[in-house]
């Protein structure tokens, strides 16, 4: 399948995965659900430091379980986002750290950004929390196009597993990928839990 043509279908799946998410009833309840299963995870148990994303718009909500995670003894790192277009990583130990930005998106205060002890490369991550758009059984993952994640997850360590949360809505058949796509290993819904390829997976 031509570059053109994978590109083509993503966007009509892409339209598609974001009208169910939209459209998804008991977002609080099956976001509450999703997370629970990702904290009761194995992987979670021996993590040290745990990346989460913060939700935004109509992803899984993952605020909601956010004070949890960050009394559970773990190291607790979400990212976000710089004026390059890049994700950064940032070691949260208080709600209290975050703040409404731009696109009213809940992300790190910026005057703490830039603390030496608050940043993190990506390699000292044990896990991570991956979002979506749309996913399928295999693990492969649909973002915005815009590839934030992709050149995140390329520098993650082989053995820090990839767990992406969805609703069962945003789950299709099967998802176009190309050479560069990442599987994920695991993909979280409120009824599921997919056992993905992961990476070292050929997508050609």
């Amino acid at each position: 399948m031509s570059t053109e043509t994978i590109q083509e279908r993503k966007n009509a799946l892409r339209r598609q995965a974001h009208d169910n998410r939209n459209a998804q009833e008991n977002k609080d309840e099956l976001s509450r659900r999703i997370v629970g299963a990702f904290m009761s995870l194995p992987e979670y148990a021996t993590a040290q430091t745990v990346m989460f994303y913060i939700d935004v718009r109509s992803e899984v909500r993952t605020r909601l379980d956010l004070e949890q995670a960050l009394q559970s003894g773990k190291t607790i790192i979400v990212p976000w986002c710089n004026a390059d277009g890049e994700l950064e990583l940032f070691r949260l130990a208080s709600m209290d750290e975050l703040e409404i930005g731009m696109y009213r998106i809940l992300e790190p205060k910026t005057e703490l950004r830039d603390l030496p002890e608050k940043q993190v490369s990506v390699e000292e991550l044990d896990l991570i929390m991956v979002p979506g758009v749309g996913f399928d059984s295999r693990g492969a993952r649909m973002g915005h196009g815009k590839g934030y994640y992709d050149k995140l997850l390329e520098h993650a360590r082989p053995d820090t597993p990839l767990i992406a949360l969805a609703f069962e809505s945003q789950i299709f058949e099967q998802i176009p990928v190309a050479e560069h796509d990442v599987f994920m290993d695991k993909v979280i819904t409120e009824d599921n839990i997919y056992q993905g390829l992961g990476r070292g997976t050929s997508a050609g």
